[in-house]
């Protein structure tokens, strides 16, 4: 009886170790933070992270990434967390001071626009400057899932196996979008491939998708920005030169300056909505990337076929 008390005693505290141990992996894991920018890359990060790190989310749902803010208690988040990743190419305008100051207490800085192959603008205000909006690129998304999962695989407290595995799953879904979203512009007539919008956010989707850009209501690469009378008769020129039938307008802005174009074109140009910097709450549409880009490539799809 004693040897088997004795046996049941060691394998008790076998169990107890092992659950010890369990116990002590889940909580490094929970404690490895990271923070992210932009909402869009939010999700990103979430799908690849998993279970493996706690991801805060610093831009709101509907916000814009060039001009949101956030609290003190956010940005001590920033400079404490483990990883911080950033769109860069100058899209955090407003939140760029903070970004630095993350940087300079030694938190470690991960711009997503330093993992892809970077087009600049070429049109308007902001030629020649880097373009930040890679993510209507599906091809370039992939792009930085693949260099993300190195850097958060790298982190102290995480399993980099399955990081890895989280992030194979989530690519195969981006190539299948990649793919639904070239079937479906497939319908739309080489001539008709012209986009118009708020400001200059689709030259990844047309450099991937090969549409023409015939220009953005705000003429620089930012929402900043503000157009004068003789912009928005300049483009109003472009558009009707160009035969345009659909404009559209993105659902983080405003599209009063949009219907304004549209009168201003003399012709019946419809405006349509699309979901470009923000992602929105859940509900309402495009609460991930993957909702978000199919929701765009549908409302494309149909505006300019045909």
């Amino acid at each position: 009886m004693r040897a088997a008390t004795g046996l049941g005693a060691a394998a008790l505290l076998l169990t107890t170790l092992g659950l010890t141990s369990c116990a002590e992996t889940d909580v490094a894991a929970s404690d490895v933070q990271i923070v992210v920018t932009t909402n869009i890359l939010g999700d990103v990060v979430e799908n690849i992270a998993g279970d493996e790190a706690q991801v805060t989310t610093l831009m709101k749902p509907n916000a814009d990434p060039h001009s949101f803010e956030i609290s003190a208690q956010e940005a001590a988040q920033l400079r404490d967390a483990d990883l911080v990743v950033s769109n860069g190419l100058g899209l955090e305008e407003g939140l760029q001071r903070h970004l630095d100051a993350a940087v300079s207490s030694g938190t470690e800085l991960d711009a997503a626009g330093d993992m892809i192959d970077v087009l600049p603008y070429d049109s308007g205000d902001a030629a020649g400057a880097p373009d930040p909006h890679f993510w209507t690129d599906p091809a370039r998304m992939i792009d930085v899932v693949d260099a993300l999962t190195e850097k958060i695989g790298a982190v102290s407290g995480v399993d980099a196996a399955a990081i890895a595995a989280n992030a194979n799953a989530y690519r195969e879904q981006l190539v299948e979008l990649d793919a639904d979203m070239a079937a479906a512009f497939d319908s739309i007539e080489k001539h008709d491939r012209a986009l118009v919008t708020n400001h200059h956010v689709f030259g990844y989707l047309a450099d991937r998708f090969d549409f023409r850009i015939v220009g953005a209501v705000i003429p620089g690469g930012t929402t900043l920005a503000a157009p004068s009378a003789s912009d928005l008769q300049e483009l109003a020129d472009a558009i009707a030169d160009a035969g345009v039938q659909t404009i559209f307008a993105e659902s983080s802005q405003p599209d009063r300056l949009v219907q304004a174009l549209a009168s201003e074109v003399g012709v019946d140009v419809d405006v349509v909505e699309l979901y470009t910097e923000s992602l929105t709450e859940p509900g309402e549409g495009a609460d991930t990337y993957l909702t978000m880009m199919r929701a765009n490539t549908e409302r494309i799809a149909e505006g300019l076929a045909e």
